[in-house]
């Protein structure tokens, strides 16, 4: 144990000595990394951005069928039961998904089409609650600026149907529980439950809804089938996956694929640029430092030979060269850091906002820090060993032939 103290002590007073080739061992080593690390920042930032733009939008996680199918309860509750679904509702025909609204505070009445929400929406995501009834109701930023409502409102409801031959108009009083945000939709849309948009079926097709006191025909014997459906996967990248299952069932599907298949080939292809312009420069510079330090143990022969004649091991004299391989990698990184986040500064502050982005261009997560740290002291200390197997064959007869 004395004899590891003495090498680590040793070895630190000889390296701090030698300040002027440290330096030079220490710079070289950050221009190596300090590159590297600002590409691999671009690189994460850039691709982070685009990833986040894609997940953040629910529209690009979105899958949409084409035309009309028929989907039942069960088909539903199986999908929802998936792990790769974020949210799935179903949905009626366009012509029975249409309500007309009125409020106090507005001369018009708006035509709205009605869209079935539940807890966990994605395109509900900012707002605290959902409907939970047949008269609640998420009005878009849209219709709540033309109906000139907000939050606690009341506003009337109405459905209208020929039946037996009449005309025939029904009225249902709204709250309004919450406004979804601009982003959402531009179109006039009423979020509401499940129950109200079939209920608004119904009454369209001439059939009764018992719960509102609505007349007409009985469907009991009617089976639910849903001519739609509203699905979000859980992740972009598991669109794909489950376009490719729809499609299967006979399901004709339209989702964003090609959009997140091109960001995750950039993701890709920047990696593998990345991977070889940093193994390219992680060779060079374990090249570098091994010459180096092989060069170092010739130049101090005598000195390390009289460590061995003065009882240091073997397996302690290699230790001197990798402990100075480590003060240089641990230094290096640090140099490299500090200019990293200098060009990162400047890069989020003066090129990001001419490319009109809103987020940061380039930037690191601490674990790439600490990454970047432990896999320098790896390339170091295998350098290192190139010059402490020199070391370790140098005999303490050397020393003596030098005094």
């Amino acid at each position: 144990m004395a004899q590891i103290t003495n090498i680590v002590r040793l070895s630190f007073r000889d390296y701090s000595h030698e300040w002027r080739m440290s330096s030079c061992f220490i710079l070289a080593l950050a221009s190596v990394l300090a590159p590297m690390m600002i590409l691999f920042g671009l690189k994460f930032g850039i691709v982070s951005t685009m990833v986040n733009e894609l997940v953040e939008n629910p529209v690009n996680r979105e899958i949409r069928p084409i035309g009309s199918g028929r989907y039942n309860d069960a088909w539903i509750d199986a999908l929802r039961n998936r792990q790769d679904v974020e949210f799935i509702v179903p949905k009626t025909r366009a012509l029975a998904a249409t309500i007309q609204l009125k409020s106090d505070r507005a001369k018009r009445i708006l035509s709205t089409e009605l869209l079935a929400t539940a807890a966990g929406d994605p395109l509900l995501a900012g707002l605290s609650s959902v409907p939970q009834d047949y008269h609640q109701v998420i009005l878009s930023h849209s219709a709540a600026n033309k109906l000139n409502v907000k939050t606690g409102d009341r506003i009337d409801a109405s459905l209208s149907r020929q039946f037996r031959g009449k005309r025939e108009r029904v009225h249902l009083q709204l709250n309004v529980i919450d406004t979804a945000a601009a982003s959402v939709t531009t179109r006039n849309v009423a979020f509401v439950n499940l129950e109200l948009l079939i209920a608004s079926e119904l009454f369209k097709d001439g059939r009764a809804v018992q719960a509102l006191g609505w007349h007409g025909n009985s469907d009991d014997s009617i089976e639910r089938v849903f001519p739609s459906f509203r699905l979000y996967a859980r992740s972009i990248h598991d669109v794909e996956r489950l376009v490719a299952d729809l499609e299967k069932e006979g399901a004709r599907i339209k989702a964003n694929v090609s959009e997140i298949t091109t960001v995750k080939s950039i993701d890709q292809n920047l990696s593998v640029i990345y991977w070889v312009i940093a193994c390219v420069g992680a060779l060079g510079f374990a090249f570098s430092l091994g010459a180096s330090l092989w060069a170092n143990v010739d130049r101090k022969r005598k000195e390390l030979s009289v460590l061995r004649l003065v009882g240091f091991k073997s397996g302690r004299i290699v230790m001197f060269p990798v402990l100075q391989s480590c003060y240089t990698a641990l230094l290096g990184w640090l140099v490299a850091v500090l200019v990293y986040l200098a060009f990162e500064y400047l890069i989020n502050f003066f090129l990001a906002p001419r490319l009109n982005l809103d987020r940061a261009l380039c930037f690191l997560l601490t674990e790439h820090f600490l990454w970047a740290l432990v896999l320098t002291l790896v390339i170091a200390i295998f350098a290192a060993i190139v010059g402490g197997i020199r070391a370790a064959r140098i005999e303490p007869s050397d020393g003596l032939r030098d005094l």
